[in-house]
C-alpha cells in the first residue's frame, strides 16, 4: 500500500471516529418527542412540591404526617437546593435549605395556613449545560394567607422562579441497565411580593 492510500484510508478512518464522537454527543440530546415528556414530569414534580408546601402549612396535619412529606419533598431536589422566602413586612429575601424551609413552615405562628400556587408556566426552554445536563426554569405565583381565630393576619402574592435540573440516569432493572431522563428542582428564586 503506498503513501497516498495510507493517508486516504487515515483521513476515512479519521472522519469515521469524528461521526462516531458527534453521534455519542447527540445520543444525549433530547430530542423533540422526549422534550414533551420531561416537561410534563417537571410540571408533575412542581405540582408535586405545591401539594407538600399545602400539606406542612396546614395546621391540622399531625406532625408525623408532616414530617414524612417532608422527606417526600426533599427527594424532589438537588443537593444544595435552596428555598427563598420573603414578606411584605420585611423586604430582605431570605434562602433556606429544603428541610430549613419545611421546618420554618411548619413553625409558622399562624393558626391557619393556606398556601395555593397557581399560573405554573415554563419560562425558559431547557438548555444544554457543557456537563450534559439541561437547565430550564418554571414561574410560579404562590398565594399565602396566615389566620389568628377567625381573623386574617397576613397575605401576600409572591412570584418564584423554580430552576430545574434534566439528567440521563442509569438504573439496573431485571439485571439491564437501563437509561432514562430525570428531573430535579434546583432553587427556587423569589422574584416579587406583593399585597
Amino acid at each position: 500500500m503506498n503513501i497516498k492510500n495510507k493517508v486516504t484510508l487515515l483521513i476515512i478512518f479519521m472522519c469515521f471516529l469524528a461521526s462516531l464522537g458527534q453521534a455519542q454527543s447527540h445520543k444525549d440530546d433530547v430530542v423533540p418527542e422526549r422534550k414533551k415528556a420531561i416537561d410534563s414530569l417537571a410540571l408533575e414534580k412542581v405540582r408535586d412540591l405545591s401539594k407538600y408546601i399545602s400539606i406542612v402549612g396546614d395546621k391540622s396535619t399531625p406532625f408525623s404526617e408532616a414530617n414524612r412529606v417532608i422527606d417526600r419533598a426533599s427527594e424532589l431536589f438537588s443537593t444544595d437546593a435552596e428555598i427563598g422566602v420573603s414578606s411584605l413586612i420585611n423586604k430582605e429575601i431570605k434562602y433556606y435549605s429544603v428541610k430549613k424551609y419545611f421546618e420554618r413552615l411548619m413553625a409558622l405562628n399562624y393558626d391557619k395556613v393556606k398556601i395555593d400556587w397557581y399560573d405554573i408556566q415554563y419560562i425558559s426552554d431547557l438548555q444544554k449545560q457543557p456537563d450534559g445536563k439541561y437547565v430550564g426554569v418554571i414561574t410560579i405565583y404562590q398565594r399565602f394567607e396566615g389566620s389568628i381565630g377567625d381573623g386574617l393576619k397576613y397575605k401576600d402574592v409572591t412570584k418564584k422562579d423554580i430552576t430545574i435540573f434534566v439528567e440521563k440516569k442509569k438504573a439496573q432493572i431485571g439485571g439491564r441497565m437501563i437509561e432514562f431522563w430525570d428531573v430535579l428542582l434546583g432553587d427556587i428564586r423569589v422574584t416579587e411580593t406583593k399585597p
